[in-house]
Order: C-alpha cells, then structure tokens, then sequence
C-alpha cells in the first residue's frame, strides 16, 4: 500500500503539472493547496514560495507600453494601478516580495480585475534570484510590481544577480513596472536600503549625516528618468522629509555631484511616469509627492556633527500637476517652499510678502 500511495502521488504530481503547464490550472497556490491546485510541494521551492492565478495560457489583450508606478505605500490608488494595467496589455502581472504571500496578486486579479493572470514570488534567499525558473517567470512578465515589507532584503537578494538585470531588461522593452513603500524604495538610481536593521526617522538623520544608519546603496536597478533620483515613501504621514534631505546631502559628498533628486511620496498616492517622462499623481487622500532639488552644498558635512544646509526647494506634485522627468520642472505645482536645516534642525522658510 505504501508503494501503491507513492505512485498515486507522483502521477497525480505529474498531471497537475503538465495542467499548469498548458495553461487550464488556473488555481492559486497556497500553503495547503485544495484539490485542483498545484500540490503544496511545488508552492515552496529553493530558495522562494510560488503562487499563480488565472489562466497563464491566455494571450495578452493588447500590447505592453512603458511606465513606472511609484507608490508611496498604505491603500492601492485604483486609478494608478487601473494606469499600469493598462500599460501591461491586461496580461500577466507577476508580484515580487520577501515576505507575505499572495496577498497583492489577490487584489490585482479579483479586486482590481482586467488581467489574464498573476503570479507571485516569494523570496527567501539570494540564490532564489539566479533560478531559471523564477528568471522565466519574469522574463514572461507583461508588467511587474515589488511589494511593500524590508527593502534590505530586496538589496541582499537581489543586487548584481541576474533578477536584478532581467528587471532592466523588462522596462527596456517597453513594459511597466511598479512598486510600493519598500518596492519603490529600490526603483531609483539611488536608495535608502535600511541595512541599519531599522526604518530611520529625520531627525537622526539630520542629526549625523555620515552616520551608519544611512544606508544607501547605488548600481542596484537602472530605470529611465531616474538617473538621479532617491526615492522615499509614507512621507508626510513620517515626515520623511528631513531624512530626504540628509540623504541628499549625503549623497551629494559621496558621489561629488550636485545634481541630484529627491522624490518623496504620501501615502495611497502614486507617481505614473509614462514612456515620454511625463509624471502625473493619483491619490485616493489628497496626497502629493514631494519634490527635493538642494541647489547648494552643505555649510556643514562632517562625521558626527550635525548638517547645516540652506536654500533648499520642495515643490509639491499633485493630482493637477505635471512633473516632466527630462528636467523635473512641475506645471501647477500644489505648492512651493524652502527649507534651511541649521544645525540638524530644519526650518521653513517663510514666504516673502
């Protein structure tokens, strides 16, 4: 009877997948996997869980354009995820995250609606990132969006692997990415990888600038139009924008340039950049994204002492603004001040009467 229960569990293994193969599985896969689903085996693999759902065999609507969704965390904006649906052809999203399980595909496929199918990628390690498999999925992928969670996980499993140059590889073709809070973290030239073990607020930021809790990493992802940009997300709920700021100051010593961006981005809000660099906001609260251009270096940058830096414009994005990406210039801006940080402390200008 043993033996005749191995066999049994083989073939019907091997039936099950050759259905997800062809296409008529179109089942999630959960941890315990109900009957007409892929068996719970293959739903954890080296390295990385998998879970599918919808039909993986249906061709795509229509074709892929280019775009980026950058999220700034909390609820979805519907209209910026309705925008990168469209931009995927209404085909196949595939979800990247470290943590969680099937939650975003869930919402992508029965909430929000319009897609052939998703799948979704569950990283546990950095070997998961060169598996043929996982880089077929993604390589397959009409659009793809990385999840919230820790974005140093994201840095340790994925920088210089072969999933980190497939992501290039898939905007280069003119398909849409996305992500959200620590999937948006990663998306600029430039990011906060909160190696430190912990999500920094301002004023330790702006407190040492050198500091080893500001963890920012570079040569990750490779994305248009943001060449010079760090992201930064739950901004004016965490008010962020103080870290922003120190991140830039930093940046600007370390790489010796003077030319770099911030943008920082409210939550359930979301910047869409479309294939020509025109940025536009969707959010479901009002939220805006924030603008950051220090147009000076620091007065004061020295390990241990607190940053001083004047003049520093914030130009906020909202949903009737236009930023373009070639020269961040803002058409409409929601409003524009101007920051000085004295001695780690940062203060608003007052506008001039």
């Amino acid at each position: 009877m043993q033996g005749s229960s191995r066999w049994c569990g083989g073939a019907m293994a091997l039936m099950l997948a050759w259905l997800c193969a062809s296409g008529s599985a179109a089942a999630q896969v959960p941890a315990t996997a109900p009957a007409n689903a892929v068996p719970a085996d293959d739903a954890q693999r080296d390295g990385y869980r998998y879970y599918q759902i919808g039909d993986l065999a249906a061709p795509r609507p229509a074709p892929t354009r280019a775009g980026m969704m950058l999220v700034g965390g909390g609820d979805w904006p519907r209209e910026a995820f309705a925008w990168m649906i469209e931009r995927a052809g209404h085909g196949r999203i595939v979800i990247l995250r470290a943590s969680g399980a099937a939650e975003a595909q869930n919402e992508f496929f029965r909430d929000l609606g319009g897609i052939t199918a998703a799948q979704t990628l569950v990283f546990e390690n950095r070997r998961a990132a060169s598996d043929p498999r996982v880089l077929e999925i993604v390589r397959g992928a009409d659009g793809i969006f990385i999840a919230g969670g820790d974005q140093s996980r994201y840095v340790r499993y994925w920088k210089g692997t072969p999933l980190a140059r497939a992501l290039d590889a898939h905007v280069r073709a003119g398909k849409p990415i996305g992500g959200t809070s620590a999937g948006l973290a990663i998306l600029g030239a430039y990011a906060y990888g909160a190696m430190d073990g912990g999500s920094l607020v301002s004023q330790t930021a702006l407190d040492d600038p050198t500091g080893p809790k500001l963890t920012l990493v570079d040569d990750f992802l490779h994305l248009p139009y943001l060449q010079r940009v760090i992201t930064d997300s739950h901004f004016g709920k965490r008010d962020r924008l103080g870290r922003l700021i120190a991140f830039l100051a930093r940046l600007s010593q370390d790489h010796r340039r003077d030319d770099l961006v911030g943008l920082g981005i409210d939550e359930y809000t979301a910047l869409c950049i479309d294939a020509q660099g025109e940025g536009r906001v969707f959010s479901g609260n009002g939220g805006k994204v924030w603008l950051v251009r220090p147009s000076l270096r620091a007065d004061v940058y020295a390990q241990g002492e607190p940053l001083s830096l004047r003049a520093v414009p914030v130009i906020g994005v909202g949903a009737d603004s236009t930023l373009r990406m070639r020269d961040f210039k803002v058409e409409r801006p929601a409003f524009s001040e101007l920051y000085d940080v004295e001695s780690g402390q940062l203060i608003r200008r007052e506008p001039t009467a």
